[in-house]
């Protein structure tokens, strides 16, 4: 039995869509609907084929801890509750699992960026061709996890980039990418939106790597050296992917964020 578990917080809007691609035979889904103020557990409940944990307080910390309390299969997959998977992905991480003795798999990222502007889609075109985002666990908002991957930590910890966290505990040689599995990834819908989400990833990064040595470094080169001197046509994009990270880095150092947030402008008009 497969167990999924889904953190959501006043995800209302996407829920129904991502359910729809986790749950059906030899699957056990967990939603835990936390600190909400929508209808996220409502709908939940109204699937009947899902068991529902409800938490007064939003933390996706507590949401991922409570739900593993209840889930009982394995292999066990995380999935964030804004997250639309292609049909049959839960069934393809799993039998990746099996079928590599990987501890961990991630499915690949198929960005949206339909209707974005010209400095979101330069940013993404850059991004999605690092080698850390090529084969990092971060980023996906899906990650699954065999019985002995689990077992190397505990409870999740109270930090905000928990995908990085599990990026720190598995070496190269224990994870896979599953190319026939994807996760529809939303992206944000304005500059702006988009530079509020690298500020509050940073944030989250930046204190795990100052709480645990063990946490991938980033690798300010990389845009240029694996990225943009392999592909010079991308250099026009590579300098807006700079200027906004370093934007980004700078606000984050100003105001650094220490709650779980998310970009409300990828979840406009998603019902």
């Amino acid at each position: 039995m497969i167990s999924v578990v889904v953190p959501a917080h006043n995800e209302a809007a996407m829920l129904g869509r991502c359910l729809d691609r986790v749950t059906g035979p030899e699957v056990q889904v967990v939603v835990v609907p936390n600190g909400c103020t929508d209808d996220t557990a409502a709908i939940a409940r109204d699937r009947g084929d899902v068991h529902v944990v409800e938490l007064a307080e939003g933390s996706k910390t507590a949401a991922l801890n409570a739900g593993d309390r209840t889930a009982t299969g394995f292999p066990r997959i995380y999935v964030d509750g804004d997250v639309v998977l292609t049909p049959g992905s839960v069934h393809r991480l799993a039998e990746a699992l099996r079928r590599t003795g990987a501890l961990v798999a991630v499915p690949r990222r198929e960005p949206d960026l339909t209707g974005r502007p010209l400095a979101v889609r330069a940013y993404y075109a850059i991004h999605n061709r690092l080698p850390a985002v090529r084969t990092g666990l971060f980023g996906r908002g899906v990650i699954a996890l065999s019985a002995t991957g689990r077992s190397r930590f505990g409870e999740f910890p109270a930090v905000m980039a928990d995908d990085l966290f599990l990026d720190s505990l598995f070496g190269a040689d224990e994870r896979v990418v599953v190319d026939e599995a994807a996760a529809e990834v939303a992206t944000p819908r304005r500059t702006a939106d988009l530079l509020a989400r690298l500020r509050r990833v940073r944030s989250g990064n930046t204190a795990l790597r100052a709480a645990s040595a063990g946490t991938r470094r980033s690798d300010r080169w990389s845009w240029l050296r694996d990225v943009v001197l392999r592909r010079p046509w991308l250099a026009p994009a590579g300098v807006i992917y700079v200027g906004l990270t370093l934007l980004a880095a700078a606000q984050a150092r100003r105001a650094p964020s220490t709650t779980w947030e998310r970009d409300e402008s990828s979840r406009a008009g998603a019902a």
